[in-house]
Order: C-alpha cells, then sequence, then structure tokens
C-alpha cells in the first residue's frame, strides 16, 4: 500500500532519529518568486542572497521550503533559548481557555497533568507578550514563567 513503510525505509528513520539532534528552525512555505518579490528584488538576486546565507549555515533550503536555522535566530539576535509558562486554568474554564490558547503565537503547548494544567513553550523574546494575552483570558489563575539560560544537551 503506498505510505506505508517499508522494514529498511523504518531502519533509516530511525537511525536519523537517533542520531539527529533536535534544533529550532523557522519554516516558510513560499514561493521564491512571492518571496522576491515581497522584498522588492528579482528573483536571480534573491538566490543569491539564499545561496550566501545557505553557504554561512543561516538558512536551509530544499524543494518548497525554507528554513531559518539556529545560526541564523543568533545572527538576528534572536535566542533560541526557550521560555516556558506553567498554567494552572479553571477546571470550569478549561476548553474556552483551552481554545483560546490555541490562537496564541506559541512554539508548542501541553496539556499536562500534575502540579499545573498546561505547559507552554515560547520564544524568551515573545514571553511578556504571551503572558499579557494569557492574562486576559478568563479562566487562567496563575501562570509562573521559566527562562532557559543554557543547553545541557
Amino acid at each position: 500500500m503506498k505510505g506505508e513503510l517499508t522494514r529498511r525505509s523504518t531502519q533509516l528513520l530511525r537511525m536519523l532519529y537517533e542520531n539527529g539532534k533536535s534544533t529550532t528552525t523557522y519554516s516558510i512555505r513560499m514561493k521564491q518568486g512571492e518571496l522576491a518579490k515581497k522584498l522588492g528584488i528579482s528573483r536571480q538576486a534573491l538566490n543569491v542572497h539564499l545561496r550566501k546565507l545557505r553557504n554561512l549555515g543561516y538558512v536551509r533550503t530544499g524543494r518548497g521550503f525554507l528554513d531559518v536555522t539556529e545560526k541564523g535566530l543568533k545572527a538576528l539576535g534572536i535566542s533560541s533559548a526557550p521560555a516556558f509558562i506553567f498554567l494552572k486554568v479553571s477546571p470550569l474554564k478549561r476548553s474556552e481557555a483551552y481554545e483560546k490558547i490555541r490562537k496564541l503565537k506559541i512554539q508548542k503547548g501541553f496539556r499536562v497533568a500534575g502540579d499545573v494544567d498546561a505547559v507552554l513553550i515560547v520564544e524568551e523574546e515573545k514571553l511578556d507578550e504571551a503572558l499579557t494575552e494569557l492574562s486576559s483570558i478568563d479562566g487562567v489563575k496563575d501562570t509562573k514563567s521559566y527562562v532557559a539560560i543554557e543547553v545541557i544537551k
């Protein structure tokens, strides 16, 4: 059946996963012509700039995608170290609160079991904005935030 993984494909995928390194990237799915138009330059000029950025390791390009790498983020002065927001949500308002939280500009969000109800991961630079938006959501009872200062592994 089309789409099923063969034993070798599964083996390759597992090897890539086990030997890979988790990184932060920002992907854009936009045609190069569109991107060049937004920048007000020709597609050929865009290709020159992209090639330079790719050779420096700031972006990865491929058919139909463009990724800004962690090295590219650092060049922009953006930290790839995340901030974590731990939330307590009123049980009576959970569904409405989670619906609004899904619309926030966060990297990832998880409902969790334990002392808190949810954990959100945001860019350090967007922490204040996220906390301000969370404070206006009915049902969010408490937030605690933590900023990563160093990657251990």
